[in-house]
């Protein structure tokens, strides 16, 4: 049940192709050397007025996005930001600045890569399934996707948006169902943390994914079930790339925005987003331990993520989020101290549940997704909490079976598609395109009869969770959409988030309510106090997610 924000005003429609004002950057464009920020314009002000405030300021606009009132700026000005945050015309301005972030090398999601001495387990043994890898996707056998698919795998029509890092097209699960004609990437390469750009545009081509975690989230939602590697929860619908992170793992506010906006206009029916909000794990609108301008570029934040997420819901799209790596209950959050975690030195902030939201998962009509381990246990890096938690679904455990044979090992966690230029430039994948001796537990090789091959690995994290629920979700627009909408298919997001609730499994808290993980090695600090019913909790919300009682249950209107 996560925190809602009241439904602000919504401007009139922009745009949609990158090479015009509103969306991502023209492909000719190179990196600016001025700084960039993210302007807001004020509820009910004119484009010509926002724009004469920034001109006044002492900014240059270098996009627009009409739609939500959202200007991409450039100034030299050292005054720019307080100068535009006292005009009468806009909410503020926030310097370009991570609004979620996913580094390639996650201490959460690659544990098994950074623990000191892993067992090497192998998959735990299934059923045979469809495609070869699937006997180890414990988690499809969680939410019963494998019954779902024989009553409805998915509709062509039904369109999901991964806004991620990119999505790697040439994946053989994932290329039979990629939409070119829909997919956009928002996000130019920026060299001072992204590394030298691949291309002359630094804008890379819609298809590909330098980072990796979008290539892994679609695998789960949408893999082909072909015969070949292995298949995700919806395995016939269609795939949108949403490119709103920087190759590096850094999601910055003005293409996240662009990129819900786009997915709202051009009619996609889900939107998955496994990111969280970067410099500030939250972003409050008058937290007294922060300066003047950071309150305002966090105010900025907070009212273009809420005026975003209301347009792409307003339009049809229902929004995925995941709850985050934290461990903490986002009801009662701890003092942060990890932020500002880009371009700044950290310092404590004492967070205000009532004033302070990690975004998107907090914003309006976001579904929020915990995570679990193949035992059905929430994972101890999991966020959790009554306020925020909507739904769980596995995401992976790393440490879950203390005391079995799986205990600390890669089976436990999700096995996904991935691209291989990133397993080689993590040192997994050789040159000639080999797994290397040692990696052979975690990362997968498979081809085609013409060659084409497919790699797979393992990560864990509510990352992985929400795009099992995105998957399921898009099972239900499949399954009960009505035909109609420019698709030929259609479904009101409310519907479908009431449906997803109502045909979840019921899960009660653990006894003791007090969980520790004390044996899987974690401190005091992960210690998790699940509040509420069976009905509804902090660890499983309505309950872990069910594709077949998704598909199978008469849908109520």
């Amino acid at each position: 049940m996560s925190k809602r924000f009241t439904a602000g005003a919504v401007a009139t429609a922009a745009s949609l192709a990158l090479t015009v004002t509103g969306l991502g950057v023209p492909a000719g464009a190179a990196p600016t050397s001025s700084r960039t920020f993210t302007v807001l314009a004020e509820t009910g002000a004119s484009t010509d007025a926002a724009i004469a405030a920034i001109t006044a300021a002492g900014g240059k606009v270098v996009s627009r996005t009409e739609d939500v009132g959202l200007f991409q700026v450039t100034s030299d000005r050292a005054d720019f930001a307080s100068r535009a945050n006292a005009a009468a015309a806009l909410v503020g301005a926030a310097e370009q600045k991570a609004i979620g972030r996913k580094p390639k090398l996650d201490r959460v999601e690659q544990e098994h890569l950074l623990a000191a001495a892993q067992a090497k387990g192998q998959a735990k043994g299934h059923a045979k399934k469809m495609d070869p890898l699937d006997d180890k996707l414990w988690g499809l056998d969680m939410i019963r996707a494998g019954e779902a698919r024989k009553v409805e795998p998915g509709d062509r029509r039904v369109t999901v948006g991964i806004l991620d890092t990119g999505v790697d097209a040439s994946q053989p699960d994932l290329a039979p169902n990629f939409n070119w004609a829909l997919s956009r990437n928002f996000a130019p390469d920026l060299p001072d943390v992204d590394g030298p750009c691949e291309v002359a545009s630094c804008l890379d081509p819609v298809g590909t994914d330098d980072g990796g975690h979008g290539t892994h989230v679609a695998g789960t939602i949408g893999a082909a079930a072909n015969g070949f590697g292995l298949s995700g929860v919806a395995p016939n619908v269609s795939l949108v790339e949403l490119k709103g992170g920087q190759d590096s793992g850094y999601f910055f506010l003005n293409p996240v925005v662009n990129a819900l906006v786009h997915a709202g206009n051009a009619g996609l029916d889900v939107v998955n987003m496994s990111f969280y909000v970067d410099p500030w794990l939250y972003n409050c609108t008058a937290n007294p331990a922060d300066s003047p301008e950071a309150q305002a570029a966090q105010r900025t934040t907070i009212e273009a993520m809420k005026r975003a997420l209301t347009f792409a819901h307003r339009k049809g799209v229902t929004l995925v989020g995941s709850l985050g790596n934290n461990h903490e209950d986002l009801g009662n959050p701890r003092t942060d101290v990890s932020s500002p975690n880009y371009g700044g030195n950290t310092y404590p902030r004492p967070i205000d549940n009532a004033s302070c939201w990690d975004l998107p998962v907090e914003g309006p009509h976001v579904i929020g997704v915990s995570a679990l381990g193949p035992s059905g246990k929430k994972a101890d890096y999991s966020n959790y909490g009554t306020e925020q938690i909507s739904v769980a679904a596995p995401g992976g455990w790393y440490r879950d079976g203390y005391g079995t044979d799986s205990y600390r090992t890669d089976a436990n966690m999700i096995l996904s598609t991935y691209p291989k230029k990133v397993l080689q430039e993590e040192g997994t994948v050789d040159e000639d395109g080999n797994i290397v001796p040692g990696a052979e537990s975690f990362v997968f090789k498979q081809c085609t009869a013409k060659g084409e091959c497919g790699y797979y690995t393992y990560l864990q994290g509510t990352s992985m969770a929400a795009p099992h629920v995105s998957g399921v979700a898009a099972l239900i627009v499949s399954r009960h959409g009505k035909k109609e909408g420019r698709n030929g298919i259609g479904m009101a997001p409310d519907l479908v988030e009431q449906h997803l609730y109502r045909t979840a499994t019921e899960h009660a808290c653990p006894e003791p309510r007090l969980q520790t993980y004390t044996n899987e090695g974690r401190n005091a600090e992960f210690d998790a106090y699940c509040a509420g019913s069976r009905a509804f909790n902090g660890f499983y919300g309505h309950g872990v997610v069910d594709a077949y009682a998704a598909v199978k249950t008469p849908l109520k209107r």
